[in-house]
């Protein structure tokens, strides 16, 4: 039988929290209708009530303990909005053991802890749910653990990080660089004061480790994939990659290999007919490869308050409903396995490479010879407008752009560059995905 009314408490009134409540609060009526009970935010947790917020809550729903959440028999749900893996993996912790169900759209926590947090929501018969881990408000978690459940996914590519698509967006459509644009999103709320988790593609590893576990039942440790930021990308790379018809996103990637995942973050070259190629500003998007269905491709706003609080509360539509059923069947983690990651070594993909040379005759010639001695093969050699490229110093610019072919050959081959009186600097290396 349907209770009359089921509490959630709240730890962390930011922006996530702040979007839950005002959601809940707001769309009560419906909610409520869709649950068959009627759904209270009891109390929220917070150490700075003095902040302004967007949404304000009465004196009585706010508290600064996190026990008055935690060890409130009266409370079913609880929605963790702190972030990080340090108090916030103790409060989840504590209240799955505590038999209330919780809600988290904390990547960092999910991807690291997610089995072992799985598995206590699994004994202690409550529920764990975290779509607002990923994509913000695009339901991507959900489908990937029940729609696609049946098949068998190959490769999953996603614009998973809002901060670094817009800075690459606005570097492409503004000819501007790194710094200045990464200034413009840390004054417009884009980015944080401290960029490094998004930047250095922190942030989109911990996403695509959450994705890959789902679509392989593999246990993932977040160490072992390769992540590499947007913090080199220059405003010559992003005219280049326009020139060759390409645009520069940051992808994560996590495939299916012969006994092994593929599993990288890192900046790419993309066609501009591809579907990730339009995806701008704060937007993100995953694109999944599947069989039987073919390819699907999940689109929407990646962050913020409106969007991950959107993706909260249906989680926590889910848990209440459960709550009614008086559901004890909720399953572990569903990782059966622990798949190897292959080394980045081992990765075959295509580069782009950005060369400042001696600008003299022969020297094409000499480093073409240097890269198909160590394996490399080349679609083609681009050389800039010479206006473009000449420092008065006798230094050009040279792009090349390669055929598949093993990044451990690459790296040899651009150890060997390095070394040779005529390279003045490997300027960049881009993969090129198709």
């Amino acid at each position: 039988m349907a209770k009359e009314q089921i509490n959630i408490g709240v730890i962390g009134f930011g922006t996530v929290g702040v979007g839950a409540v005002q959601l809940l609060e707001l769309n009560s009526s419906w909610i409520n209708q869709r649950v068959g009970s009627k759904l209270v935010v009891k109390k929220v947790v917070d150490l700075d009530w003095e902040r302004v917020r967007e949404y304000t809550i009465t004196a009585a729903q706010q508290s600064s303990n996190a026990q008055d959440v935690l060890t409130d028999p009266e409370i079913d749900i609880i929605i963790e909005a702190i972030g990080g893996v340090g108090f916030a993996h103790t409060v989840v912790t504590e209240a799955l053991k505590n038999g209330k169900s919780v809600v988290t759209p904390n990547k960092e926590l999910i991807a690291k802890y997610g089995a072992e947090l799985l598995n206590l929501a699994a004994e202690h018969g409550v529920d764990l749910m975290f779509e607002g881990a990923v994509g913000g408000g695009i339901p991507i978690i959900r489908p990937m653990k029940e729609s696609l459940a049946g098949d068998s996914i190959q490769r999953i590519v996603g614009i998973v990080n809002g901060t670094t698509n817009y800075i690459l967006t606005a570097m492409t459509q503004e000819g501007l660089n790194f710094d200045d644009v990464l200034k413009d999103a840390q004054a417009k709320g884009y980015a944080e004061a401290d960029p490094t988790a998004d930047v250095e593609g922190f942030d989109a590893m911990y996403k695509i480790a959450i994705l890959s576990s789902i679509a392989y039942g593999s246990h993932i440790d977040v160490s072992s994939i390769y992540h590499e930021g947007i913090t080199k990308i220059s405003a010559e790379d992003i005219r280049y990659a326009e020139q060759l018809g390409y645009v520069i996103k940051l992808l994560a990637i996590g495939a299916r290999g012969d006994g092994a995942l593929d599993l990288r973050v890192h900046p790419a070259f993309l066609p501009k007919q591809h579907p990730l190629a339009s995806v701008n500003g704060v937007f993100n998007a995953v694109f999944v490869q599947s069989d039987p269905v073919g390819d699907l491709m999940f689109y929407g706003r990646g962050a913020g308050s409106g969007p991950t609080g959107s993706a909260v509360v249906g989680d926590v539509i889910d848990c209440a409903r459960n709550v009614n059923r008086d559901a004890s069947g909720r399953v572990p983690c569903s990782c059966h396995q622990t798949l190897l990651i292959q080394p980045m070594s081992e990765v075959i993909s295509r580069y782009y490479l950005r060369t400042r040379v001696i600008d003299r005759p022969g020297v094409i010639g000499r480093l073409a010879t240097i890269l198909g001695d160590n394996g490399v093969s080349l679609t083609s050699i681009f050389q800039p407008k010479h206006e473009n490229i000449t420092e008065g110093n006798g230094v050009a610019e040279i792009v090349w752009i390669t055929h598949l072919v093993k990044e451990a050959k690459v790296q040899a081959a651009l150890t060997a560059l390095r070394a040779e009186d005529v390279v003045v600097e490997i300027a960049n290396v881009i993969r090129v995905e198709e």
